[in-house]
C-alpha cells in the first residue's frame, strides 16, 4: 500500500486556544491574589497619606540626622504624644514665619536643661549621652545656663549645634526659648530621600521617662511591598502559564510523516 501517515484534527481555532491560559484552580487563584493584592497595595498607601506627611528639611541643623534638602516623613501627632528624644515637626511665628520647623525634643515641661557638664547635655541633673551628633561634635559648642521648662511647653536643639536656630538661640524670647506642645504637628519617622530609613529613639532618655513608640511605617511599607508584589505574580500567572503551555504542547504533538 500506500506510505502511511499520522494525522491529527486541527482544532477549529487554528490552533490557538481563545480560553485563559492555566488550570481553573490557577486561574482563580491568580485572580484572587491581584484582588487581594490591590487591597494592600491602595489600603496601605491610604492608611500612609492618613498618618503621615511628607516634609524636605531646607538647612543642616539636623545634620548629621537629617541633612540639608533631605525629604522626610513624618507621622502626624497630637502634642501630648512628644517625648524626650523626638524629632518633631513645629510652627512657631517667633522662630520662623509661616514655615514648619524641624528640632530634636530634649526636655519637657516641668524639666531642667543645661549645658554643659563635662561636655554633655545636663536633663534634670543627668547627663545625656547623645549618639545623634557628629563624631567630632560636642554638646558645648553651644553653651546655655540653666532652663526650667514651664508645663505644656517643650525645649528643643537641633542636632547640629553650632550652627542651629533652635530654644538655645532663642533664650532672651518671651519662653526662654520653648515652644507649646501645641505647636506640634507631627514626628519624624524616617529620611525617606536619600534611604537613610527609619530614626532611632536615643535610649540615653530613658532614664528620664518613656520613649515615644515608632509609627506604623514599616507596617504601612509592608502592606504595599506585598500588595505589589501579589498584583504582579498573580497578574502574570496567565501569560506564564500560556508560554509553559505552548512549549508542553510543542513537544508532544506528533509530526506528519510523509
Amino acid at each position: 500500500m500506500g506510505g502511511e501517515s499520522t494525522t491529527r484534527t486541527a482544532p477549529r481555532d487554528g490552533g490557538a486556544s481563545r480560553g485563559p491560559a492555566g488550570s481553573r484552580t490557577g486561574q482563580r487563584l491568580s485572580g484572587l491574589a491581584v484582588a487581594l493584592g490591590l487591597v494592600l497595595f491602595l489600603g496601605g498607601f491610604a492608611w500612609g497619606a492618613v498618618l503621615y506627611r511628607p516634609y524636605t528639611v531646607p538647612t543642616s541643623s539636623m545634620a548629621p540626622t537629617i541633612g540639608a534638602g533631605d525629604r522626610v516623613l513624618a507621622q502626624r501627632v497630637d502634642g501630648d504624644e512628644v517625648r524626650r528624644g523626638d524629632v518633631v515637626v513645629f510652627t512657631d511665628k517667633t522662630w520662623v514665619t509661616n514655615a514648619p520647623v524641624v528640632k530634636r525634643v530634649v526636655a519637657v515641661g516641668g524639666d531642667t536643661v543645661a549645658c554643659c557638664t563635662d561636655g554633655k547635655l545636663t536633663v534634670n541633673g543627668k547627663q545625656i549621652d547623645e549618639p545623634y551628633l557628629a563624631e567630632d561634635s560636642l554638646a558645648e559648642i553651644q553653651n546655655f545656663p540653666t532652663v526650667t521648662v514651664p508645663n505644656g511647653r517643650l525645649f528643643l536643639l537641633g542636632d547640629e549645634r553650632s550652627g542651629s536656630l533652635d530654644s538655645a538661640a532663642h533664650l532672651t524670647d518671651a519662653a526662654s526659648g520653648t515652644v507649646a506642645r501645641s505647636a506640634v504637628s507631627a514626628r519624624v519617622d524616617a529620611v525617606v530621600w536619600p534611604m537613610d530609613g527609619m530614626l532611632e529613639r536615643p535610649t540615653s532618655f530613658e532614664q528620664l521617662g518613656a520613649l515615644s513608640t515608632p509609627g506604623p511605617l514599616r507596617t504601612v511599607l509592608a502592606l504595599i511591598v506585598v500588595g505589589g508584589v501579589l498584583v504582579l505574580a498573580g497578574g502574570a500567572y496567565g501569560p506564564v502559564a500560556q508560554r509553559l503551555g505552548g512549549r508542553s504542547r510543542a513537544r508532544t504533538e506528533p509530526a506528519s510523516a510523509r
